[in-house]
C-alpha cells in the first residue's frame, strides 16, 4: 500500500473537511456531526490533524486529531476507513504523532477507548498506554471507557 501521511497545518486544515468527512462517515462510534468536525479543524485552537492519503487515488483514508495543550497532548479521534482497516495506518499514524509530540516535547498523551474495541485497546497496549480507570457510561450507548496514559 503506497500511504503518505501528511500533518496539516492551519491553513491545510481548510481544505480537507469534506475528506475527513467522508472518513469519519466510516466510523466505529459516534460519528462526528459535519459542524462539529468543522470546528475541530477551523477553530479549535488545541487541535492537530494528521492524516493518511492513499496515494494511488489520492483519497484521505484515515485520520487521528489530537489536541496539544502546553506538555500535554489527548487524543480526540482516530478513524481508518472500513476498507483499509487491519493494515497498520492507525499505528503509523500516532507515530507520527509521537514524533510530533517529542518534537513539541510534550511530556504524556492521553485517551479514552471504548471498552469493547479490542482492536483499538489492544494498539494502545502495544504502544505503551496504561489503563488508569474506567469512566463509567462515557459513551451516548451507555459503553464504559477506559482512561488511558502514555509517557512520550
Amino acid at each position: 500500500m503506497n500511504l503518505l501521511f501528511f500533518h496539516l497545518n492551519k491553513e491545510e486544515k481548510k481544505n480537507y473537511l469534506e475528506a475527513i468527512n467522508k472518513v469519519e462517515e466510516t466510523s466505529y462510534d459516534e460519528i462526528l456531526p459535519l459542524k462539529d468536525l468543522a470546528y475541530e479543524l477551523n477553530e479549535n485552537p488545541v487541535s492537530e490533524f494528521i492524516i493518511a492519503i492513499d496515494n494511488i487515488n489520492k483519497e484521505v483514508v484515515a485520520y487521528l486529531d489530537f489536541w496539544l495543550t502546553f506538555d500535554s497532548s489527548t487524543i480526540f479521534k482516530i478513524v481508518v476507513k472500513k476498507e483499509y482497516r487491519n493494515q497498520g495506518i492507525a499505528n503509523r499514524l500516532l507515530e507520527k504523532m509521537f514524533s510530533y509530540l517529542k518534537e513539541k516535547e510534550v511530556l504524556y498523551s492521553t485517551l479514552e477507548v471504548r471498552k469493547d474495541n479490542a482492536a483499538a485497546l489492544s494498539l494502545y497496549l502495544k504502544l505503551g498506554y496504561e489503563k488508569i480507570t474506567t469512566k463509567e457510561k462515557y459513551y451516548k450507548d451507555g459503553m464504559d471507557a477506559y482512561y488511558m496514559v502514555k509517557g512520550i
